[in-house]
């Protein structure tokens, strides 16, 4: 019989390797009856995502350790532990590592799904990565709308 609750200690629960960007499923979608996914995202440096959307789901996010310069709707924010950035459904927005040090985040996804995306990514080749139509299907599935770069930020200006 499976338990009425779930737990995760450090480092556990199905862990999405994207380039070293380690995404640890904390609750899935499964345990909140698709109510909301929780994960732990390892971020990397180097790490940066464009700017995109999602039309049906909110994303929240906590930071816990490092800084992400994250963009929302036409605004920069530096986002330092004890920080959370909430982004309800239609809103533009991308974010990229500071400071060149690796980060580290709590990221609720409601309604969940989005640990499906994840778990989809993990099967792809570079192949799967470069067909514009497979990733479009996917995006499309997963409600997330591709908008383009990280837009500039203020301190790359000269």
């Amino acid at each position: 019989m499976r338990p009425r609750y779930s737990k995760q200690g450090p480092g556990e629960g199905p862990n999405y390797d994207w380039e070293n960007d380690h995404t640890f499923v904390k609750v899935s979608g499964q345990d909140t009856g698709g109510a909301y996914t929780l994960m732990e995202d390892n971020l990397k440096a180097s790490f940066a995502l464009g700017l995109h959307r999602h039309d049906s789901h909110a994303e929240t996010f906590y930071f816990l350790e490092g800084a992400v310069d994250f963009y929302v709707d036409g605004d920069w924010h530096l986002c330092t532990p004890g920080t959370t950035m909430h982004v309800p459904p239609g809103v533009p927005h991308a974010c990229r590592v500071a400071d060149n040090k690796p980060a580290r985040m709590l990221m609720i996804f409601q309604p969940s799904g989005f640990d499906g995306f994840l778990a989809e990514l993990a099967t792809m080749t570079q192949a799967d990565f470069e067909d514009e139509a497979k990733m479009a299907d996917l995006n499309a599935r997963y409600d997330i709308v591709p908008m383009g770069p990280v837009p500039p930020h203020p301190d790359d200006q000269t």
